[in-house]
């Protein structure tokens, strides 16, 4: 079994503690399902968050997922000029089978803007905009 790193992102619409949480929620949860993945997988991850986000820890959604007994860091994300605003971003280190190439990096509503080079980038409609 190898270590592999799985990368996640979803932009907020605003910053609610319940709206982070359930983003972050669906974002784990995605990057779980897409990889094929249980909380046992996971070997730590790395949770960062623009400075316009202070409602939660990102991590506490992961916690409520069962991520009990997983390692798990908050950072802020650096303040670039444009970048895209209200953004987590994760880091998972996991164990799997899959290769490198065979991972699902999973970018969520505007934030599948930040990855376009990902040929498997799953966008979720933005619930506002009806899309």
């Amino acid at each position: 079994m190898a270590t592999r790193a799985v990368r996640g992102a979803t932009q907020l619409d605003e910053d609610t503690r319940e709206h982070m949480l359930a983003r972050v929620a669906e974002m784990v949860v995605d990057v779980m399902t897409s990889n094929g993945l249980e909380v046992d997988d996971f070997i730590s991850v790395i949770f960062t968050a623009t400075s316009d986000l202070v409602a939660e820890f990102p991590a506490y959604a992961a916690r409520q997922l069962g991520f009990g007994d997983v390692p798990l860091l908050c950072a802020r994300e650096l303040e670039i000029e444009r970048s895209m605003p209200r953004v987590i971003r994760m880091m998972a280190h996991v164990e799997t089978d899959l290769s490198r190439a065979d991972i699902t990096h999973v970018y969520l509503h505007g934030a599948a803007a930040l990855r376009t080079d990902l040929t498997r980038v799953r966008s979720v409609p933005d619930e506002t905009s009806g899309a």
